[in-house]
């Protein structure tokens, strides 16, 4: 390339002789010859989120999209879905090989309900609008639950609850939870220590139910719960 643009070939002239686009041509040429491949650096804007994305990716049944509008109201960061797409791919990876592993365990009745909040965003009055899901299954018939709610409150948690047992017409005798920030005063990532607060405790002993709290970024461990999410 360089010797036939030294006699004189013109850009497209010596692009059309090799099969190749102008462009890389030019890039050729500009660079004196060959140049090694450049590996681009990685984009930094996501790091020290990782946590925050893989729980988020859960709680959105794997809409990056979602984990990208809720990362802008919550973290204040405005990032477009290209950069969130491959921040979250390992995540997904994760969640499909443990999808793959897990071993379905069953519940005599009156055992267990299963709770968790998910999020949609529906149309109301012409602008789409936040709404929070509260969403309760039987761990042995699967028979679920839903309520909207405008926020993820103790208080919504807990007319949830109220909410499902009287629609089953009974309580369980336990409630297995993520480990909601209204709910804990300690989830210890490296020692999987939970700490329920005490107005929970208070609640809980008046309905007469155990609270229990799944594995943190373990989804499965709810999975009849999660589908209803989902």
């Amino acid at each position: 390339m360089l010797a036939l643009k030294r006699q004189g070939w013109g850009v497209k002239k010596v692009a059309k002789e090799f099969g190749a686009c102008a462009k890389m041509v030019r890039r050729f040429l500009k660079a004196g010859g060959w140049a090694p491949y450049k590996t681009p650096e990685r984009d930094r804007t996501l790091a020290g989120h990782e946590a925050w994305l893989k729980e988020r990716l859960i709680r959105h049944a794997g809409n990056a999209d979602g984990v990208r509008q809720e990362m802008t109201a919550e973290i204040g960061l405005a990032v477009s879905l290209r950069k969130v797409e491959p921040a979250v791919a390992p995540f997904r990876r994760e969640i499909a090989a443990a999808a793959r592993a897990t071993v379905w365990f069953e519940t005599p009745p009156g055992r267990q309900l299963q709770i968790d909040f998910g999020e949609r965003c529906v149309m109301m009055a012409g602008r789409s609008e936040r709404t929070h899901l509260f969403v309760a299954t039987l761990g042995y018939c699967r028979r679920g639950f839903v309520r909207a709610f405008k926020s993820q409150r103790q208080s919504a948690w807990f007319d949830g609850i109220e909410g499902a047992f009287a629609h089953f017409g009974g309580e369980t005798e336990e409630v297995l939870l993520d480990n909601a920030k209204p709910l804990v005063t300690l989830d210890e990532v490296a020692t999987r220590e939970v700490v329920f607060n005490d107005r929970l405790h208070a609640f809980a002993r008046y309905w007469g139910f155990r609270p229990v709290a799944c594995a943190r970024f373990r989804a499965r461990a709810k999975g009849k719960d999660e589908r209803g999410v989902g």
